[in-house]
């Protein structure tokens, strides 16, 4: 287990200036209102501004005051996307925009019996965590936690690159402990999950998932590796913000929400580059990572190398780029539960006998 700390410590964050022209920009240009990914992205942005305590003017919400209007008409039709609206409705009055449509939708959302309409606990478990913050039980969900820290157990998937499995822990982690809220002390095999999956992300220097994982740990009250925490803030700072003319297609833009939103759990500033106005594009600064090339290098040495981190590291060393051995280096230093890791990322050994 890593350091623990109280995550009481990083709950009140300041007023962020830059985050009203950010909030029009989401709300007003990147996206048309009924694009479903309009929803998407401002129902993230919300989630990290209320989850991190952000202070923010009420005011600064009223480029949403129209959808917020208009919010129970639009859940109706498109129920489909429930969990998104009823995000963004509950978090806008918890940033302090009068109403109490959430409420109403939490109600009705129950009646439609949504637990029972979901395929997965994933989703089960998002839809329950939405529907209490305004007091509404969600049925058919029995044994959900049980299942949800079972899939958090199984440490040895994790050291697997497998993105969405990855993803999936992490959330599991924000529905589990109500985004900080709630204390959940991790066992020895749920803390390695977390572990494992933050050292692939590392390695692939994917700055959206490392930083999620990063996230996750600190609302179990764990201090994620100092080595992931420098190299994240390094990232954040290489984002930029240009101005874009119209609607905004593929961008970095949930890249730089986990980064920011990890700054500001850490006490740091969040959201620092937001200055442009109107529609922008979000583009941050890609590393390349060692993620392949290790692999690659991994699945050559599978018959002639087979044995633990001390027997393969200098030959998989050598096999790799001066680059891709770096990272390597860096994610071994970054954390002593590296060489357990390696034990099951390295996937040595075969199925069977032919």
């Amino acid at each position: 287990m890593g350091q623990v700390l109280s995550f009481s410590q990083v709950r009140t964050i300041g007023p962020e200036r830059n985050i009203p022209s950010l909030i029009e920009s989401f709300s007003s240009f990147r996206k048309d209102r009924l694009d479903v990914l309009w929803m998407k992205e401002n129902a993230e942005l919300l989630n990290v501004l209320e989850t991190s305590g952000c202070k923010i003017d009420s005011t600064a919400l009223e480029p949403l005051l129209p959808f917020y209007e208009g919010s129970l008409r639009h859940l109706n039709f498109f129920r489909q996307y429930y969990r998104f609206i009823l995000s963004i409705c509950l978090d806008l009055e918890d940033l302090g925009l009068p109403g109490q449509r959430a409420e109403m939708m939490a109600a009705w959302v129950a009646k439609q019996a949504a637990g029972a309409c979901e395929l997965s606990d994933l989703q089960r478990a998002e839809a329950r965590r939405l529907l209490a913050r305004r007091g509404v039980d969600l049925t058919g969900v029995a044994g959900l936690d049980d299942r949800l820290r079972g899939f958090l157990r199984q440490n040895t998937s994790f050291a697997v690159p497998n993105r969405k499995a990855a993803y999936e822990l992490t959330h599991v982690v924000f529905y589990l402990t109500e985004y900080g809220r709630q204390p959940l002390q991790l066992d020895a095999e749920e803390y390695q999950s977390l572990i494992y999956a933050g050292l692939v992300a590392f390695l692939d220097q994917d700055a959206d998932l490392l930083a999620e994982i990063c996230i996750a740990l600190r609302f179990c009250g764990e201090v994620p590796p100092l080595d992931w925490q420098r190299w994240l803030e390094r990232q954040t700072s290489g984002f930029h913000l240009r101005p874009a003319q119209g609607r905004v297609g593929q961008d970095d833009y949930h890249t730089y929400f986990m980064c920011c939103w990890f700054q500001l759990l850490v006490g740091r500033s969040g959201f620092s580059q937001a200055s442009s106005q109107g529609s922008v594009v979000i583009e941050g600064a890609h590393a390349p990572g060692a993620l392949r090339g290790v692999s690659m290098a991994l699945y050559t040495l599978l018959d002639q190398a087979p044995g633990s981190w001390a027997r393969v590291r200098a030959p998989l060393r050598q096999a790799l780029s001066p680059e891709d051995a770096e990272v390597l280096r860096q994610a071994e230093a970054s954390t002593p539960h590296f060489e357990a890791f390696f034990e099951s990322f390295a996937r040595f050994g075969q199925v069977g006998t032919a």
